[in-house]
């Protein structure tokens, strides 16, 4: 009979022991820890003996991810420390399949076959054309229509999916990462609006505007005309209900609306677009960016709002946990590619903000909110739904801390034909007080 427990350990041993420095620990199905009884930021959990062989045995990160959204194992603790772990393995031994093939213990432990595996969500089945507008609508609704209210428990009271903005009291020299959710996201708007520039009476068109928490920002304090476009039908049935309830609904709306399907017969003051870029897709910049520019009027401005990869790390081909349980047909891309497709489109790049360590801690904030939410939210959607997002939102706050992730926002003017572009000459006047 297979000794599961001792060579588990062994495994424990060999895979992680160097690297686990006191920060992540083990808990076998018998209750057998390891290396041994201290406390640790994060303790991975072993189900059953057969936990490590469905971890490890493929190799690849979209398999671990499903060992855990299965509950093969769990993860006691911070789950973000998890991930660091993973890295020093990766770059101690040059990538996790060289070294886990070397792993013939593996095959020794019991298979999965015949354990129940946990019902719920599972990967994105898409149809059709990538980046067309109907498989484009399926994406959306894959990640977004999961449920509103699994979504509020873990974002701020405007429900505004997307980084906060950490100012620091002290004349804004370094962030704050005590500033609570609700301040964060409400300075990160009213940065934006004054990136924008904003003024009564204008137009202005916020492209994937989710819950709608920007247009119903700007119409109340900048006095705009705001729509917002979103694909996901249950995001402009609440946005609408909060329109209507805040006594905005003269000068704020949100529709069900792709971009590429937004009239262009009166040109709009600004644009908007805030954690919708990732869906956009490499090959549609173009499409997106020649889009916006025909949407704009002379001398308008808009401001897009994305995350960035870096152009030093490899383009990974292969199936990912993100591409297949979070974001589907979902990019991040070099800011250099995004701001070349902008000024082919005819767009001046007036300026560019890093808030990758702002998006860090906004992460950590929603982590912590959906943990402490975590009876209230299997109460909305399955348990592997939850566990999707609590590992996707503890990586991601990982890829950010570390700079794997980045988040730009860039400034974009159309200039007239002569060249003018209506700005002032500095940034002064965005951070008034």
């Amino acid at each position: 009979m297979v000794d599961a427990a001792r060579i588990s350990l062994k495994l424990l041993d060999d895979l992680l022991g160097r690297e686990a420095d006191g920060r992540v620990g083990a808990r076998l199905w018998d209750g057998t820890r390891w290396p041994d009884d201290r406390p640790r930021e994060a303790t991975l959990v072993l189900r059953h003996p057969g936990a490590l062989r469905a971890m490890f045995r493929a190799g690849t990160e979209l398999a671990l991810s499903e060992a855990y959204l299965h509950d093969d194992f769990d993860i006691e603790g911070n789950v973000e420390s998890v991930f660091g772990l993973a890295d020093s393995l990766a770059r101690r031994t040059g990538g996790w399949t060289r070294k886990l093939a070397a792993f013939s213990e593996l095959v020794r432990l019991p298979k999965v076959g015949g354990r129940p595996r946990a019902a719920g969500r599972g990967p994105a089945r898409l149809s059709g054309r990538i980046h067309s507008i109907e498989r484009d609508r399926e994406a959306i609704r894959y990640h977004y229509d999961v449920s509103n209210e699994f979504y509020r428990l873990f974002l701020d009271s405007r429900m505004v999916y997307s980084c906060g903005y950490f100012a620091d009291r002290n004349n804004d020299r370094n962030v704050d990462p005590d500033t609570d959710l609700d301040a964060a996201q409400l300075a990160k708007l009213d940065l934006i609006c004054r990136k924008l520039r904003l003024k009564p009476g204008q137009r202005l068109l916020d492209i994937g505007c989710g819950w709608g928490g920007l247009v119903m920002h700007a119409a109340e304090r900048y006095g705009v005309d705001a729509t917002g476009i979103t694909l996901s039908r249950p995001q402009v049935e609440l946005a609408t209900e909060r329109i209507a309830a805040a006594g905005l609904a003269k000068t704020c709306r949100v529709q069900f609306l792709d971009y590429r399907e937004v009239p262009e017969d009166r040109p709009w003051d600004a644009l908007v677009s805030v954690g919708m870029f990732e869906h956009v897709g490499g090959a549609m910049l173009g499409t997106y960016f020649a889009k916006a520019a025909r949407l704009l009027a002379r001398e308008g401005v808009f401001l897009n709002h994305g995350i960035a990869s870096r152009v030093t790390d490899p383009f990974d081909t292969g199936p990912s946990f993100s591409n297949s349980y979070v974001f589907p047909d979902g990019e991040t891309l070099p800011i250099h590619v995004t701001l070349e497709a902008a000024e082919k489109a005819g767009f001046e790049v007036r300026d560019v903000e890093s808030m990758r360590e702002h998006y860090a801690m906004t992460l950590r904030h929603w982590v912590r909110r959906l943990e402490a939410g975590h009876e209230q939210a299997v109460r909305h959607v399955d348990e592997a739904t939850y566990r999707v997002w609590r590992l996707y939102l503890s990586g991601s706050a990982h890829g950010f801390a570390t700079g794997r992730l980045n988040v730009y926002q860039a400034l974009l003017a159309l200039p007239d034909e002569c060249g003018a572009s209506g700005l002032p000459l500095t940034r002064e006047d965005w951070y008034r007080a």
